[in-house]
């Protein structure tokens, strides 16, 4: 059995797992009450998703980390090494899964405002974890530096490496972050670009990376089985960042994140909303750009619906995607 098949078997077993185990989970935070709060600003549609459960990003973080360990118990211990590129991906999900189930559960001891950890406090947390996932990256695997379409060669980056690793990994951790606002939005658009980085890793050769990849695939299909509308449970921060940050080490690792922008279009686009309004807010004292950041509010509170955006982002994030493919390949 070849690399790509192995992928797509690790790909079902993740789905099969993700799915018999999400029932229980989603009883059991509903037994201890673990329910979502919204914005106060959010559109008044959003009210029936109060105390729907949060944190559901735990049901496919544990079955890819027990599916990843388990398949690479071999290549870790042994002499070769292969295996061990993986443990940087699943280090990112872990930490910052951990460090989004701390922004959750702050905002579960707030239910009234739904205000979580403090956004500078938190910011530094994030740039000190990327900061050393930038380290292991250069220094413990030696990724690929950076690889432009066209060009058949590396580029080698020098010490830039640091700093820019760090903010692919902070900005996709809070891109897919903002991108968690509807149902089955985040995990779409995540799978898709997950599969997207796993397709370039086996065709450079990279197979733990690939098969990483398409294990957390077919988890988030199965945490979708829940999360589509209407959702039995959301992602919250726990699964949005520890998606977001290990989408950025992913495609440092395949040296062509320079595409991260477009494979990840929607994320991306999520993100700059945010920022263009803030900014714009600030230099217009009190004027603003978009009707709502991040961007899929703007389009909610124009009169689409919750399943037209979410349906309509996915169709341009597909098309984005192939884009980012046949460039890599390029």
């Amino acid at each position: 059995m070849n690399g790509g098949s192995i992928a797509l078997v690790l790909a079902g077993i993740s789905f099969i797992l993700t799915v018999i185990w999400g029932g229980p989970l989603i009883r059991l935070l509903r037994l201890f009450k673990v329910g979502d709060s919204i914005r106060l600003e959010a559109p008044q549609r959003h009210s029936i998703k109060v105390g729907t459960p949060t944190m559901g990003g735990v049901m496919f973080i544990l079955p890819v980390v027990m599916v990843t360990i388990l398949m690479n118990a071999v290549p870790l211990i042994g002499l070769s090494g292969v295996g061990r590129s993986i443990l940087v991906p699943l280090g990112a999900m872990i930490a910052f899964g951990l460090l989004g189930s701390l922004d959750d559960l702050r905002k579960l001891s707030q239910r009234d405002l739904g205000l979580g950890l403090r956004a500078r406090h938190k910011l530094l947390i994030q740039l000190i974890l990327g900061g050393a996932l930038a380290y292991a990256l250069r220094d413990l695997l030696v990724v690929p530096h950076l690889y432009l379409p066209g060009f058949g060669t590396e580029f080698d980056l020098g010490l830039f490496f640091y700093p820019i690793a760090t903010l692919v990994i902070v900005g996709s951790a809070n891109a897919v972050n903002f991108t968690d606002g509807l149902d089955g939005l985040a995990g779409l658009i995540s799978a898709t670009a997950f599969a997207t980085f796993g397709g370039i890793a086996l065709i450079q050769g990279q197979m733990f990376l690939a098969q990483f990849c398409f294990t957390l695939v077919g988890a988030l299909f199965g945490f979708l089985w829940f999360n589509v509308h209407p959702a039995q449970l959301i992602m919250g921060d726990t699964g949005a960042m520890a998606l977001g940050a290990t989408l950025g080490v992913v495609a440092l690792m395949t040296g062509h994140w320079i595409l991260y922008p477009i494979i990840a279009i929607i994320p991306t686009s999520e993100l700059l909303s945010v920022m263009i309004q803030v900014g714009f807010y600030k230099l217009t004292h009190g004027r603003r750009m978009f009707k709502m950041s991040p961007l899929h509010l703007h389009f909610e509170l124009s009169g689409w619906s919750e399943t037209q955006i979410v349906q309509r982002f996915w169709l341009v994030s597909l098309l984005c995607a192939m884009v980012g493919v046949a460039l890599a390949v390029a």
